[in-house]
């Protein structure tokens, strides 16, 4: 479940009510990994009070300020005991660099691998996918040098991810993304809104906002390889969706599946 940040904390909490329900519910075993805030551990007991707000009874909190923390033995064991993991946000390339590679990280990929619910709002969203986006201007038309992208915690493949999207005028920056690699997919996420990615079924939108899917497999020219890095891209015939709540995207077929009152007019 990849969120695009700022999701509702006070209100009817659609978006971590269904984390909590895909995880197991009163029953779920959650660990919140609180390793991209500078303060980590704030950001982990905020969402632990969350979870607890919604019934579940059995939290835990990592917040891992160095690599020696991402280490420990017993946070592995937490996490292979867990049915939900939830990456909090701040600065995502901080969050690969604490635990790529770790023993944490290889815990981590264990338990999404054996069905366990993997959440990320905001950084935790942006590191989901094996290439993200951890740098990029938010306000200038789209520049070879305007998205800066680096690995990932690679628990989506295939695709890069923005949040924070519409809010913060991203557009750029994914195209941008997009028009390096155009096998790739690019999903901007606005706030209070996440996806569902599951195995054999397409992608679901859920929350306040929208989604935006661009796949740039359909693009039939651009100036990428030859353009200066201050200059500006050319990108042609790219697709563009966006989605809202109930709306999906099948990230094998790269089609747009229409919620049933939608399908029926």
């Amino acid at each position: 479940m990849i969120i695009g940040g700022a999701e509702d904390r006070s209100g009817k909490r659609v978006i971590l009510r269904r984390f909590v329900e895909l995880a197991g519910g009163v029953h779920a075993r959650l660990v919140v990994v609180a390793a991209a805030s500078h303060h980590p551990a704030d950001a982990g007991e905020a969402y632990r009070r969350l979870f607890s707000d919604l019934g579940v009874r059995k939290v835990t909190v990592m917040a891992i300020a160095d690599r020696d923390g991402a280490a420990e033995v017993s946070r592995a064991e937490a996490v292979e005991r867990a049915s939900g993991i939830f990456f909090t946000g701040g600065d995502q390339l901080r969050l690969t660099s604490l635990l790529g590679g770790t023993r944490l990280h290889a815990a981590l990929r264990d338990a999404h691998l054996r069905g366990a619910v993997v959440a990320g709002t905001s950084a935790g969203a942006a590191a989901m996918s094996d290439t993200m986006i951890v740098e990029g201007d938010s306000e200038d038309a789209p520049k070879k040098c305007t998205v800066k992208m680096a690995p990932g915690m690679g628990f989506l493949r295939g695709a890069v991810i923005d949040q924070h999207f519409a809010q913060r005028g991203r557009i750029g920056r994914l195209l941008s993304a997009i028009a390096q690699n155009p096998a790739i997919l690019g999903i901007g996420i606005d706030e209070d809104t996440a996806v569902e990615v599951g195995p054999a079924r397409p992608l679901l939108v859920v929350g306040s906002r929208t989604v935006t899917v661009i796949d740039g497999r359909s693009i039939t020219h651009t100036n990428t390889s030859q353009s200066a890095p201050e200059e500006a891209l050319a990108i042609t015939q790219v697709t563009l969706h966006v989605l809202p709540s109930g709306y999906g995207y099948d990230l094998t077929t790269r089609q747009v599946t229409l919620p049933p009152a939608a399908g029926s007019t």
